[in-house]
């Protein structure tokens, strides 16, 4: 199942791993995009076994939804990629109640997760891999204010990179709540791809030129997806970059929460996901 498969990383990921005969599950927002997606990946893979499911993760109900019907059909998942996501530079939030890069790229990730855990357990060996970004680096993990509230001026680009610094800390704490499925984070270096061209588009035309492709992109998200005994190679939790785990915080960075912060940080997303429950 790949989050965000109708364009960029994720309809790459989608296309390599249908071919390579894996039936896919193709999670979009916008049902023509994804259909015209889902064509061009059955098309090019030779493989019909490509299903669209529609679903907007930037709201909470949506997901529950999406994730109870996913459930009640028993159809086997055991790779989940958690890889949409946004960047909006202008604050807006998702039911007068959350932020909106927050409500998309944190809280809708860990529902579909957390909703499809037992799902993974049925279906093992079962993996988990969220798509972060190399922004999380400039960033400590703030487990308290998922609105960004205390931030004087609102910055896209903080609250993103904040996002994927939690989406980090999530897969590390997943890992150890349930460690029979093995759960990644991963950076696709700086890729050319319609997200990164709407939501940054002055850094997009300044390296335009030395931008990976989206094939090369995704080749490491590929890579996790279809290596054998990845649980008995790597540890659970590791951040991955270029095929390889990489370290999550720079040399001598400031950047390092306590395992309390990230506990905490849990617990509040825990909160949230609560108020959702029926």
């Amino acid at each position: 199942m790949i989050t965000g498969a109708n364009s960029g990383i994720g309809k790459i990921a989608a296309l390599e791993c249908a071919k390579r005969h894996a039936h896919v599950y193709m999670v979009c927002r916008d049902e023509k995009r994804g259909k015209e997606a889902q064509e061009e990946i059955i098309r090019e893979s030779n493989n019909h076994h490509v299903e669209l499911h529609l679903c907007d993760m930037s709201k909470p109900q949506d997901v529950f939804a999406f994730t109870k019907q996913f459930v009640d059909s028993k159809k086997p998942l055991n790779v989940l990629c958690n890889n949409s996501g946004c960047m909006i530079n202008e604050r807006q939030m998702v039911n007068d109640e959350h932020e909106a890069n927050f409500a998309t790229n944190t809280l809708g990730t860990y529902i579909l997760t957390k909703n499809l855990v037992p799902v993974l357990l049925e279906n093992q060996p079962a993996r988990v891999f969220t798509t972060s970004s190399g922004g999380m680096y400039n960033v400590k993990l703030d487990p308290d204010d998922f609105n960004s509230t205390q931030m004087r001026t609102f910055s896209g680009d903080l609250v993103y990179a904040q996002n994927k610094r939690q989406q980090v800390v999530m897969a590390e704490r997943l890992a150890v709540r349930h460690p029979s499925i093995f759960f990644a984070s991963w950076h696709p270096g700086w890729a050319d791809t319609p997200a990164l061209r709407s939501s940054m588009p002055s850094f997009h035309s300044k390296i335009q030129n030395r931008l990976r492709t989206p094939e090369q992109g995704a080749d490491t998200l590929v890579w996790l997806c279809c290596l054998k005994d990845i649980a008995e190679k790597f540890k659970n939790g590791d951040f991955f970059q270029d095929r390889a785990p990489v370290s999550k915080h720079l040399p001598l960075a400031w950047t390092k929460s306590t395992v309390d912060e990230d506990e905490r940080f849990m617990r509040n997303l825990d909160r949230v996901y609560e108020k959702y429950v029926k």
